[in-house]
């Protein structure tokens, strides 16, 4: 019996436990991150971008760092498959930390003028480049790590650390803000919450540095079956599987980037908060995301329970159905209402995220799916993921339709529904060690 077939020894259950907080831990720095950037958008546009277009660059530069997401994947990802899975995590959160604690040490436009902006392009596509590693990593990390029976419950601690990350990188700043005020931050307290992600991430170092690696490529070593080139055969036999994980990710990115990411700017300008009053944008966005924290890993344990396909299928239908609904109530302006709008999509993404480190590293075996899950996974994010605060922000303000990102949600589920359908169940059963492809199958 395998150690994925049960986890009744106390070691295996220290072990799993580890190895699921060094995970989740990068994860919450990554969105940490995320959420930092997000909530000092307009300060970076006033310090990097003077001119008309401030908070629209601050956010292309956010939108091309995505663009590294899928070359650092391509590299990370048959790195993994390769050489292991903890060393790769290990490297990805030192550069990924240390990229962003170096924006909080940069010098300004009045300072240096063009090399200003282009120092901070610099880390950001040094920050993407990383997290294309990280996340497929992580994910992997912990669904080869956990029971079968319980690999929804275990892998959602990911997105908690997801939750997390944003919780903390959305809170951080605005208690900056609503302690020191606007011109304090302006000053040079937007760039506290960067340096913050230097010691986040050196407890991750630590961490990750602690563990070994995962039963499976363990197993793959000593039976002399690590994949010579990773990358050739994701792309040679596994290619339908990709494919069905990209129109996946279309949606879960999409949801992901525009509620945690783009809300925050999108309840400033429609809601007309002054400065000062910040808290009513802070308070309906931690609400959420305590709301999904809260239930996120009830709902992995569902998965497998009835299945990931069942709730994706029903994620999809949320999107489909809730997103007018959601945006008529936040567009009534009172912090009550923006909480319930905010709900609505929570209760369609949370069914999105807490299967999704279950589910996708499912969908392949162990020689290809650390480049299979960063590979797929970081192209559909570039696409869809990181331009969508950018999309959302553009069209808003140049046609004035403050409802564009619920149909932006709305087309994505659509596109969703289809490779959700054509997904293969894996709930409650084995990892896929060496399987025949589906490309070989097909033509045998």
């Amino acid at each position: 019996m395998t150690s994925q077939e049960t986890e009744t020894s106390p070691e295996q259950r220290s072990l799993l436990r580890r190895a699921v907080g060094a995970a989740a831990i990068g994860n919450c720095t990554e969105w940490y991150d995320f959420g930092v950037y997000a909530y000092v958008a307009v300060y970076i546009g006033h310090q990097f971008f003077p001119g008309p277009l401030e908070t629209v660059s601050a956010f292309g530069v956010f939108a091309i760092s995505f663009l590294f997401r899928p070359l650092g994947s391509l590299f990370f990802g048959p790195l993994g498959d390769r050489i292991g899975r903890q060393k790769v995590l290990a490297l990805t959160i030192l550069l990924m930390s240390g990229s962003t604690f170096v924006i909080g040490l940069l010098p300004t436009y009045d300072a240096i003028g063009i090399f200003a902006p282009m120092l901070l392009l610099l880390c950001r596509l040094l920050q993407g480049f990383s997290t294309g590693g990280e996340y497929g990593g992580a994910a992997t990390y912990i669904a080869e790590f956990a029971p079968n029976r319980k690999r929804g419950f275990w892998g959602s601690w990911l997105e908690f650390g997801t939750l997390a990350g944003f919780g903390l990188g959305a809170l951080v700043p605005t208690i900056l803000i609503l302690t020191m005020g606007t011109q304090a931050m302006e000053d040079g307290g937007w760039r506290i919450p960067f340096l913050i992600a230097g010691p986040l991430g050196g407890v991750g170092l630590y961490l990750r540095s602690k563990l070994e690696d995962t039963p499976a490529f363990k197993e793959l070593e000593a039976n002399h079956q690590v994949a010579k080139s990773p990358l050739k055969d994701l792309v040679k036999e596994w290619w339908r599987q990709l494919l069905i994980l990209m129109g996946i990710v279309v949606l879960i990115n999409i949801a992901n980037y525009t509620i945690l990411t783009y809300m925050e700017t999108y309840l400033k300008d429609t809601l007309n908060v002054p400065d000062g009053q910040e808290y009513q944008v802070l308070v309906p966005l931690l609400l959420t995301v305590v709301f999904m924290m809260v239930i996120i890993t009830p709902v992995g344990a569902l998965s497998d329970r009835i299945g990931r396909k069942p709730l994706f299928l029903s994620a999809a239908i949320c999107f489909l159905v809730l997103p007018i609904p959601a945006f008529m109530l936040i567009s009534q302006g009172t912090v009550l209402t923006t909480v319930c709008g905010l709900g609505l999509l929570a209760i369609g993404h949370v069914q999105l995220i807490g299967p999704l480190a279950a589910t996708l590293p499912a969908m392949f075996p162990t020689k290809v799916r650390y480049a299979a899950f960063c590979i797929g996974y970081n192209i559909s994010t570039a696409a869809f993921g990181g331009t969508a605060p950018l999309v959302n922000d553009a069209v808003v303000k140049s046609t004035g339709n403050t409802f564009f990102p619920a149909f932006y949600l709305m087309a994505a589920a659509l596109v969703a529904l289809v490779p959700i359908l054509l997904m293969k169940e894996t709930a409650r059963q084995p990892l896929m060690q060496d399987a025949p492809s589906p490309a070989k199958s097909s033509t045998s």
